[in-house]
């Protein structure tokens, strides 16, 4: 049996682990001749994994945050699953473009669109477009590498930024631009971002939302990193928490212990803050403000960059995680010279041929099975939405791989015709100019990323010119 999966684009936030398809294949037994009981597996299932870049991992190489590395240890299991003799990874193939995807069907018994969330939600707003306005996603992928942002030169000449959105992504932007420089220099964050952020002036940072603290998106995990930052305050607003802790008496267990931190932060003084009073210097500081939505991007007098934004305080109507946001009517302004938008993502269509539901960014799908495409499957937030962490995504793929296995079982899929998979695929790809780089060329690569970061004192420099990574290799 012939199982494709496509991993590209690798792009946004690490909870996904879409364009990394270890989760989503592992279930097929990683052994050619394998001889133990594998029962959920299929043991003559062969996977050839597919991936727009020259490298792997996507989401997490690019999204997980530099100081993260004990997350990207999930990389192991990708890379024990493509060594097997079952299961190759092509890399340098942009499906769609490259290959399409009837294409891949006619190679394969099974596709499988494992390609992620490569577009974001934009604000809508006047001035959004503005020089020092920013996607989170483009500053995400600017400081980890991502080829397509390496030439982004954000403007970090500003003392105070300001961050839409209270998800886990707004604060891994808020700890970067708020980290000591002697924490991030052993990490694999990039050379020139680490130079930049160096040279960055800003020192306040405030992440907005259009609801309230029982609303906010990030987890316990994050949200205390960030309150035992090196040198960075919390500013929380003890007025924001008035009532909530019997509000969350019955809530469960992770949203209490959550809005709890909060509250315990609001009301305490940090030690920051007495040595402030003392006549220290003053910390770099960070704060969350609820109940407002962005109404306009406001430019500076000659209208060549943005020096703040106007906000609309909002009001909630119902609770919980359904409460929406209304505006009240009244508005105030906050004035920075950063602004970063990190309001959600959102997947784009890869091939005309495959069903794609625009309102909602996804494939419309049935337990991964693509509506009125037999043989198609997809998996991820392409498959249900930018949506939860990295257990859920692989959960998620999990429950793809077993559709694909009921329907084997079940003979929804015909796997009496022998399809050739990647000979074919080869052909073409090779007709039109293109040449697939193979998980070895990728380990030549990854040598020399981790050559030039043990010269720095880094895990690894990472290479962001796809053209540089084809040189080493030869291509």
């Amino acid at each position: 049996m012939q199982i494709c999966g496509i991993s590209q684009p690798p792009a946004l936030y690490f909870p996904q682990l879409q364009t990394n398809v270890a989760g989503l294949l592992w279930p097929f037994c990683p052994h050619p001749d394998c001889d133990f009981p594998l029962p959920q597996h299929h043991g003559g299932a062969l996977v050839d994994i597919y991936e727009k870049l020259p490298v792997p991992f996507g989401l997490v190489r690019f999204g997980v945050a530099p100081d993260h590395p004990e997350v990207k240890n999930v990389t192991n299991t990708f890379t024990q699953t493509v060594r097997s003799e079952r299961c190759a990874y092509y890399g340098n193939v942009t499906v769609g473009r490259d290959v399409t995807v009837p294409e891949l069907q006619q190679a394969y018994h099974a596709v499988v669109l494992s390609y992620g969330a490569e577009d974001n939600r934009v604000l809508g707003i006047p001035g959004e477009n503005l020089p020092g306005v920013y996607t989170a996603r483009a500053f995400v992928g600017w400081y980890n590498g991502l080829p397509e942002n390496r030439d982004l030169k954000p403007d970090l000449s500003c003392e105070t930024a300001l961050i839409l959105g209270h998800g886990n992504v707004a604060l891994d932007i808020a700890r970067i631009l708020l980290s000591p420089l002697q924490l991030l220099r052993k990490t694999d964050i990039t050379d020139s971002s680490l130079a930049a952020l160096a040279c960055s002036k800003v020192k306040r940072v405030w992440l907005v939302g259009r609801r309230g603290p029982l609303q906010v998106a990030f987890t316990i995990k994050e949200l205390r990193e960030m309150i035992n930052l090196p040198g960075a305050r919390p500013v929380l607003d003890p007025a924001d928490f008035t009532g909530l802790e019997s509000a969350v008496k019955d809530a469960p267990r992770p949203r209490k212990r959550l809005t709890e931190l909060m509250i315990k932060t609001a009301l305490e003084k940090p030690v920051e803050v007495q040595a402030a009073a003392a006549g220290a210097a003053a910390p770099r500081e960070w704060g969350l403000k609820f109940q407002r939505s962005p109404q306009e991007v406001l430019p500076s007098a000659d209208g060549r960059r943005a020096r703040g934004v106007r906000l609309a305080l909002t009001c909630l109507e119902g609770s919980g995680d359904s409460a929406k946001a209304i505006p009240t009517g009244a508005v105030e302004e906050l004035e920075c010279g950063l602004v970063l938008s990190s309001i959600g993502y959102r997947s784009l269509p890869l091939d005309p041929a495959v069903p794609f539901d625009s309102q909602r960014g996804v494939i419309p799908n049935s337990s991964g099975r693509v509506q009125g495409v037999p043989g198609l499957y997809c998996s991820g937030w392409v498959k249900r939405g930018p949506t939860g962490v990295i257990i859920t995504t692989m959960n998620d793929s999990f429950d793809t791989a077993q559709s694909v296995l009921e329907d084997l079982q079940g003979g929804v899929l015909d796997i009496s015709p022998c399809r050739e998979g990647f000979r074919l695929v080869e052909s073409i790809l090779r007709s039109r100019g293109v040449r697939p780089v193979s998980f070895s060329d990728w380990e030549k690569i990854d040598a020399a990323e981790v050559a030039r970061g043990k010269a720095a004192g880094k895990p690894r420099e990472k290479i962001v010119d796809p053209e540089e990574m084809l040189q080493i290799i030869g291509h």
